[in-house]
């Protein structure tokens, strides 16, 4: 089992949390996804390692963008 985090910017409600949680929740070998709102933090867990540009391209799907990368 793998963990990453990364900072979405932009979101402003409950709906931008379900839409990125969504889009995240569809890369392959995503098992659970946990956005937090007043943060902006992002955790995914995975059965393995994830190619963190399936994840960027997902929160950027859902019309967001992740800082520092």
């Amino acid at each position: 089992m793998s963990t990453a985090t990364y900072t979405v910017k932009g979101m402003t409600c409950g709906h931008c949390v379900s839409s990125v949680k969504e889009e995240v929740s569809e890369v392959a070998g995503v098992t659970n996804v946990e956005v937090d709102l007043a943060t902006g933090l992002l955790t995914v867990d995975s059965d393995g390692p994830v190619d963190a540009a399936k994840i960027v391209a997902a929160v950027e799907e859902a019309g967001y963008e992740v800082a520092n990368q």
